[in-house]
């Protein structure tokens, strides 16, 4: 693709982020723009939690897969151009014909839908400065050409501003007043081959408020609580004591957030599964917000020193800096929040929507406090060799 057409392919999608769209109006309105560019049939996109790569929300167009699928051929299966591995190589993005050098039925993935009449697919992880934030693919129909090395460029060189839209759509999506019901935590518990056994009515109304399009054939074969158990049944005993890569952090649809968690189940003849759902608690929350809005430590820092009421002098101490570090610091902040002073910093952005959530942490687990994908370790379970 010409360099102008790629630059104008960039502005539009940025046009597109401008829009403030929910994360869901925001992946339908490039996907419509990314078919003057590359082509495709059938498409699907994924949110994902940063901190432990797993699916937080699901769209689908013209394409119907289980949870129980996709979190078996996304977690478990060794294949190629697993989307985690793209994100974390550096790769960014692959497509099935190309990396299986023309013999599509190499992969396991392809030979699980072949018979629906898919052939080809473009993979692409969206990453933002070194932030893993969803996943897109795209998909040909039987007998049509197949993708080319020029197409995996141009969607690659695509993967950071969809990626900055994505975030900022999570972003229009956390600010929502939460609103939401509280119906506890609830359970689905899994055997041991990964079969859903039993789960609680608190745990159907809670995957019922999840953002998945289409919505789960039932509530055990939500994408997202399937991701989970897979990783949680993935990981080796005793390799995770804490039990922190099976977490992951969603947004409802009403803007509630919720916490699940997997974890294996002993004492019984099998060794059971279950997947916690229940409402995250704000220092939880409170990476994603920061991340969403671009915020390093250092803004993160002083940002709630504003929260607190501290003055210029007063940061400058605590964070052993200048005063005019911390003023230049301040402008990068109101840049990228969209204010214009510290009052609308601490009343419209952050003490309205967020300072609930601006907990410290004291213990905060190995890679939930996400800065970017260069100084985390990619669960062992989602990288493969190409």
């Amino acid at each position: 693709m010409g360099t102008d057409l790629l630059v104008r392919t960039r502005d539009r999608i940025a046009r597109v982020s401008g829009q403030g769209a929910d994360w869901v109006g925001f992946c339908a309105a490039v996907g419509d723009e990314l078919k003057r560019v590359i082509p495709f049939e059938r498409c699907c996109w994924h949110t994902v939690d940063p901190g432990t790569v797993l699916f937080t929300g699901s769209v689908n167009r013209n394409i119907e897969c289980s949870g129980s699928w996709l979190a078996h051929h996304e977690y478990v299966v060794e294949d190629i151009n697993k989307w985690a591995f793209l994100a974390h190589s550096g790769r960014i993005a692959g497509a099935t014909s190309i990396e299986t050098d023309g013999d599509l039925a190499s992969s396991a993935r392809h030979r699980s839908h072949a018979s629906y009449g898919f052939d080809d697919e473009l993979r692409v992880a969206l990453v933002s400065d070194g932030i893993y934030w969803g996943a897109a693919g795209f998909l040909r129909d039987a007998g049509q050409p197949w993708y080319t090395a020029e197409h995996v460029r141009t969607i690659a060189a695509l993967s950071s501003p969809i990626a900055d839209g994505l975030r900022r759509a999570v972003l229009s999506r956390t600010t929502t007043a939460s609103a939401g019901p509280n119906y506890g935590p609830g359970v689905v518990v899994f055997s041991e081959d990964g079969e859903a056994e039993s789960i609680s009515p608190a745990a159907e109304r809670w995957i019922a408020e999840m953002i998945e399009i289409p919505t789960p054939t039932t509530p055990i074969e939500s994408k997202i609580v399937q991701a989970v158990a897979a990783q949680a049944r993935a990981i080796a005993p005793g390799t995770d004591p804490l039990e922190l890569a099976a977490r992951s952090r969603v947004c409802t649809r009403s803007g509630e957030w919720l916490l699940l968690y997997g974890t294996r189940l002993f004492g019984g003849a099998e060794a059971r599964t279950a997947v916690i759902i229940q409402p995250a608690t704000p220092h939880e929350v409170a990476p994603l917000v920061a991340l969403a809005y671009g915020l390093s430590e250092r803004e993160t820092q002083i940002t709630l020193l504003c929260i607190q009421g501290r003055s210029t002098k007063d940061m400058a101490q605590a964070l052993c800096v200048s005063p005019y570090t911390v003023q230049d610091h301040l402008k990068v902040i109101f840049d990228k929040t969209g204010v214009r002073s510290r009052g609308e910093l601490v009343g419209q952005v952050f003490l309205e929507h967020y300072a609930p959530r601006w907990e410290t942490v004291a213990q905060a687990p190995p890679g939930w406090l996400v800065k970017g994908i260069a100084e985390s370790t990619p669960p062992a379970t989602t990288g493969v060799s190409p």
